[in-house]
């Protein structure tokens, strides 16, 4: 896998790019990771077991609450672009929410400059060039809203601080709570509560990540009630305990760590 960092003027929207290439046929548990992705496959697309079904060869994933796998039978060429969980809907022109817990095909949202960027990069030689030709057509839509901007600063907040309550949250974007609701779960794809649901999870991966396994101090870290509420919770998301992932895989959290 090689992964790029997007250039300076789509720091703010996009994380990062990753290009894998491969034949060995393998099949990888994943995790929600709190942030859509657009997924260009330039050979065969993955499979995915639990929705019985392949992705696209141009796909956009949204945000999930449900662990999945992902299974290649090799001949694999894939470009992903992984975006803030905020981010997605101002470059493809359609909320988030329109794809909660799906993985869609691009064509369906029938965006014909995205469609004509999907075809340039399946007949693109290689992963960089694809990354330039991806670049150029996602510089030309930076337009970042106030409800964008205030949906950023709530991420933030919840990043820092997972257990902050929807009600503050609401207060510092100068919304009322219902109003706030529907505002975040436009920008993100789900609503704030379960959104702070994901973070938890993703902060716990990470201590695990770090070597930490004390579950009641992660517990607290994190913002569960209680370490029974971090152990269901937990479970929920990956399919395994905290104690039992390290034995079937390394703990990684993706949405707190950097990869470039």
């Amino acid at each position: 896998m090689r992964i790029y960092k997007p250039r300076k003027e789509l720091r703010p929207y996009v994380r990062y790019y990753w290009v894998l290439e491969g034949n060995e046929p393998f099949c990888v548990l994943t995790f929600p990771i709190g942030c859509p992705q657009i997924i260009f496959h330039r050979r065969l697309p993955l499979y995915i077991p639990e929705l019985a079904a392949y992705q696209s060869v141009f796909t956009i994933s949204g945000q999930v609450n449900f662990p999945a796998h992902i299974q290649s039978d090799g001949n694999l060429d894939m470009l992903v672009a992984v975006f803030y969980p905020h981010t997605v809907g101002m470059f493809i022109g359609t909320p988030p929410s329109a794809f909660y817990n799906q993985e869609i095909s691009g064509y369906d949202i029938e965006n014909r400059q995205l469609d004509d960027v999907a075809a340039r990069i399946f007949d693109c030689p290689s992963g960089g060039e694809s990354i330039c030709i991806l670049e150029r057509w996602l510089l030309t839509k930076i337009r970042p809203t106030l409800n964008m901007r205030r949906t950023g600063s709530s991420i933030g907040e919840l990043m820092r601080t997972p257990s902050v309550s929807v009600n503050v949250l609401a207060n510092d974007a100068c919304l009322g709570r219902k109003q706030y609701e529907r505002v975040f779960r436009e920008q993100v794809g789900m609503n704030p509560k379960e959104y702070a649901r994901v973070v938890r999870f993703q902060k716990a991966m990470r201590m695990l990540q770090m070597g930490l396994r004390d579950y009641s101090y992660i517990a607290y870290h994190c913002g569960y009630a209680d370490q029974s509420h971090f152990i269901r919770d937990f479970k929920a998301m990956s399919g395994h305990t905290p104690k039992s992932l390290p034995d079937y895989c390394m703990p990684y959290s993706d949405l707190f760590t950097c990869p470039v």
